[in-house]
């Protein structure tokens, strides 16, 4: 039986500033409270990064603090995931009866036996960032997997190839560039990514008032194709064949203007001198001269910047396209200057500070397929077969931190059927959903609201520098824990019960650590930085500090390579380029899978907030009217989808949004499955791609290739 949680202490009334932390957008919201209660979510207008925007998901913040499905104590299911019974604990159980059985698994099948799962949110919560490794390192498997290798991880390989470290992530300098070429994503909806840059709506049109241009490369006339300057179609997964064009046109045209601290050019031309214009046409279906023209343009402007996010690193041929995107930046010479692609000067520099490692990559094999390990973690397309594949290292027990692989990794479905054979799982989460339904034990963390938060990673992506503290609005009840508390429990409990103790002396400094809170930890580290700012300057400033613009010449002096050098040209890049040109396209007539997002949408959550879901149906499969027509089928009828591992059945709309040949479904949808909590609310209707995407198709750096996943569209 589930209790009412006590009541946490009530804020005063009045206007409360905090920093929404739903998303990458990071954007300065103003809450007014009223009786204990939110009464209204406006957006910050003091805020120096985001201005005043606000989206629907910012406005819906506080539904998540009374969503009455959250949980807020601890839980033990009993029964089976379809149809659980959940037992609530006290903390001091629950956390002992975790760690006792992730001890055990590990001292009888020994330290691979345990898996962990780090879910998209770990990076939006200040205690997941400072306290959350601690827990990783406490946790002696292997077999550690997350979000990453299902979204950026071929930009953060191509950092560490090319500049020494994988969060040395150049962003376009917005504000003042005359030139953005957007290759595979949709910042109308999504505000950025990889590129924190809130109110992309009004900075668009700046820079179209200004004269500026923007350009998108996408296989759907997305919401920001169609505010764009040009839209070019371009069949999904070949957008490495255009950027590879582009990157031979500047150097067979002698249009390339490098800055002098970069090794391996010659490397590079050797590589790319059959990438010609027209070998992309036939690939992508790009007209060759539009390729060669926005080539000339992009070299002939004064300030222009070429970015790409998902849509380009969840193909198979990620690394490759992010690579020939940072060439562009760098061959045009728009790398670290002014209206270029420029890297931050975050109040906390992670890089540079060392709380960030740099990366690496194949120092370990996943068991089953050898795949090689990225940054410390083993693509997630592997974790089902980890799972279900007997023999020695063959994973028995799972702990999820704030995830939904059920739903947003490659076949879902077969997860889901994997997970019931674990021999013990937890959760970390404070719901019930597609994958926390199989948890043994669920340890729910506070909410967004009721914690402080300070942006380490996000800060240093943004388009302007800036810096902002949020003390937490509503204090946590005296049942409830922080997520960095649960860490520290477990660190200590699994720490008292594994059998090679740590010598004392680190055992205290990392118990010492474990207990300083995550504000505390901010304290220290702007008190050690050069940028002055202290955490008292941000507490008497709740709308965020402006630090200035995005700076040019940081390099060479910010490369962490270790010849001081810009790789232009790394070894593990250039040999994928065998691969691709031994790559089939798919058959004449096969169509193309692509996923899609909403601005209403958070990825797999919130879609049980009323606010978010009202208005138009948003689930549907998308395909164009002759596509359609070709097989039959009508207009808003239910379709059949299917794809080597699994099928789904949805309604259809007719869109000439899309590129014929392509159709989309959106992600993270796929509730209402028996067990969870959205099975007992309004369901919001639609499936899950991901019961599609297929885990045998990787990019090189194992990022599922979720985008051009062949499929067929037939009656029902």
């Amino acid at each position: 039986m589930l209790l009412p949680s006590r009541s946490a202490t009530q804020p005063r009334d009045g206007i409360h500033h905090v920093s929404c932390n739903l998303c990458e957008a990071i954007c300065g919201l103003r809450l007014t409270i009223a009786d204990g209660a939110v009464t209204g979510v406006r957006g910050d207008p003091a805020d120096p990064l985001s201005r005043g925007h606000v989206c629907p998901k910012g406005v819906a913040i506080a539904d998540v603090l009374t969503d009455p499905e959250r949980l807020r104590r601890p839980v033990r299911r009993r029964g089976p995931a379809d149809d659980p019974q959940w037992e609530e604990l006290d903390w001091d159980e629950a956390l002992d009866l975790v760690a006792d059985r992730l001890a055990e698994t590990v001292e009888r099948h020994g330290r691979d036996s345990l898996a962990v799962y780090l879910g998209n949110p770990n990076v939006h919560s200040l205690g997941s960032m400072t306290h959350g490794t601690e827990l990783a390192k406490a946790l002696p498997t292997r077999n550690r997997f997350s979000a990453t290798s299902v979204d950026q991880l071929p930009a953060q390989l191509v950092a560490s190839l090319m500049y020494g470290h994988q969060l040395l992530l150049p962003v376009p300098d917005l504000d003042r560039t005359d030139l953005l070429l957007a290759v595979g994503y949709n910042p109308m909806a999504s505000n950025g990514s990889l590129m924190t840059v809130p109110d992309f709506p009004a900075r668009l049109r700046e820079l179209q008032g200004r004269g500026g241009r923007l350009v998108v490369l996408d296989p759907r006339r997305t919401e920001t194709a169609k505010v764009a300057d040009q839209h070019l179609f371009v069949r999904p997964g070949t957008d490495v064949h255009v950027l590879l064009a582009m990157v031979h046109v500047l150097l067979a045209e002698d249009l390339a203007t490098p800055p002098p601290y970069v090794a391996g050019l010659d490397k590079v031309r050797a590589a790319v001198a059959d990438r010609t214009p027209e070998a992309a046409e036939a690939a992508s279906g790009v007209p060759a001269e539009t390729i060669r023209a926005l080539v000339r343009e992009l070299a002939g402007a004064e300030r222009a910047a070429v970015h790409g996010r998902i849509g380009v690193s969840t193909t198979e041929f990620g690394t490759l396209a992010q690579w020939a995107i940072q060439l562009l930046n760098l061959l045009t010479g728009n790398l670290d200057r002014v209206g270029g692609t420029m890297l931050t000067s975050p109040a906390i520099d992670v890089v540079g500070r060392g709380l960030i490692g740099p990366g690496h990559r194949g120092v370990w094999h996943s068991r089953v397929r050898g795949l090689p390990e990225t940054a410390g973690e083993l693509p997630v397309a592997a974790l089902r077969e980890e799972i279900e594949t007997p023999g020695e290292g063959q994973v028995r027990a799972l702990l999820t931190m704030s995830g939904n692989p059920v739903l947003s990794t490659p076949d879902g479905a077969g997860l889901d059927r994997v997970l019931p054979s674990l021999d013990f799982m937890a959760a970390i989460d404070f719901y019930v959903n597609e994958t926390t339904r199989h948890a043994d034990v669920i340890l729910p963390p506070t909410s967004h609201l009721e914690r402080d938060h300070y942006d380490l990673v996000f800060h240093a992506l943004a388009v302007r520098n800036t810096a902002r503290f949020s003390p937490a609005v509503f204090r946590k009840s005296s049942d409830q824990r922080h997520d960095w508390q649960i860490y520290a429990g477990l660190v200590r409990r699994l720490a008292a019960r594994s059998p090679r103790r740590l010598p004392w002396r680190r055992r205290a400094v990392r118990w010492a650590r474990m207990r300083t809170s995550p504000a505390r930890v901010v304290s220290m580290l702007l008190r050690t930085s050069r940028t002055g700012v202290t955490l008292r300057a941000l507490r008497r400033a709740p709308s965020g500090v402006d630090l200035g613009p995005l700076q040019p010449d940081q390099l060479p002096g910010r490369l962490r390579t270790g010849d001081g050098l810009v790789q232009a040209a790394p070894e593990l890049v250039l040999a994928d380029l065998d691969r691709l040109g031994s790559a089939r396209a798919p058959e004449p007539g096969t169509l193309l899978l692509i996923g899609r997002r909403h601005q209403r949408d958070n990825n797999s959550w919130m879609h049980n907030a009323p606010r978010l879901t009202k208005g138009r149906a948003r689930h549907h499969l998308l395909m164009h009217p002759d596509d359609l027509a070709s097989r039959g089928l009508t207009d808003q009828s239910l379709v059949r989808v299917t794809s080597r591992v699994g099928e789904v059945v949805v309604e259809v709309s007719a869109s000439t949004d899309m590129m014929p040949g392509v159709v989309s479904l959106p992600h993270g949808y796929g509730h209402g499955r028996p067990g969870t909590a959205m099975s007992t609310a309004a369901q919001v209707p639609g499936v899950s791609v991901n019961d599609l995407t297929d885990p045998l198709l990787l990019d090189v750096s194992g990022n599922a290739a979720l985008s051009g996943v062949p499929v067929t569209v037939t009656c029902p």
